[in-house]
């Protein structure tokens, strides 16, 4: 947002919400939506995110091997599935790859399972190989805003088995600093609450420079930004805000 437009969001909105078991995501209108290809009209994403998960397969050559399985999810929608996975595959796996109504991602608009393109494709969980094509995608997703959002060996922090299929969108500036940290959301988010809630993140991101700076919700309020001058505020979905400041 440039000087002059800037409002604040609120807290359950922005990039960089955490969804998960002890978050739950409160009822709201869904976000603005895009399809994530001519291909796939019915996987849908926040409409930013859409545009940069278009980008990033371009950008890796990726559009005839890419396939975006599974994007946006309406809570009923969310319901179904978990329903029927607990009456097919069972209890523990369930719990273990499929997250309960009002705590997955997918209802944020900003979370994508990937696949490789394949005559049958697993909706649960899709194969996405970590060479070639799909390879170069996990590593080029973070200048496009994405991260690889459940990991192997962080399944304590988030609480869900590794996921190499499931892509989150939390915006370029953060993308780069959780890639480089090897930080997780959960992670990202306790580093600037415990850290940057005065001094701000300094973060080299392409050809800009960005500031990250992280406060309650009670006292997120900022004076107008200087002429020539953006700011982004996400709500974190745990009581504060993050702002992002560029020129």
């Amino acid at each position: 947002m440039r000087a002059g437009t800037d409002r604040a969001l609120p807290a359950a909105a922005g990039a960089l919400l955490l969804v998960n078991a002890a978050h739950p995501l409160p009822d709201s209108a869904p976000p603005e939506l895009a399809g994530t290809g001519p291909r796939w009209p019915e996987v849908k994403l926040e409409r930013r995110a859409a545009g940069l998960l278009r980008a990033c397969i371009r950008a890796v050559g990726g559009q005839d091997v890419i396939v975006p399985v599974s994007g946006w999810r309406s809570r009923a929608e969310q319901q179904a599935i978990w329903d029927e996975t607990l009456k097919t595959e069972g209890e523990p796996f369930t719990r273990q790859y499929v997250a309960r109504p009002g705590c997955s991602e997918h209802e944020t608009g900003l979370a994508i399972d990937l696949g490789r393109a394949a005559e049958t494709i697993d909706f649960i969980r899709p194969d996405f190989p970590a060479y070639g094509v799909w390879g170069a995608f996990r590593r080029r997703a973070a200048e496009f805003g994405f991260v690889l959002r459940y990991p192997a060996g962080k399944e304590a922090v988030t609480g869900i088995a590794h996921e190499p299929w499931h892509f989150r969108y939390v915006g370029i500036p953060h993308a780069a600093v959780m890639a480089e940290r090897g930080l997780v959301l959960e992670e990202y988010l306790a580093l600037l609450r415990r850290a940057h809630t005065r001094t701000p993140l300094q973060v080299r991101a392409g050809a800009r420079c960005f500031q990250i700076l992280f406060r309650p919700a009670w006292d997120a309020s900022l004076p107008p930004p200087e002429r020539g001058t953006y700011r982004q505020v996400s709500g974190d979905n745990c009581g504060g805000v993050v702002i992002t400041t560029w020129k």
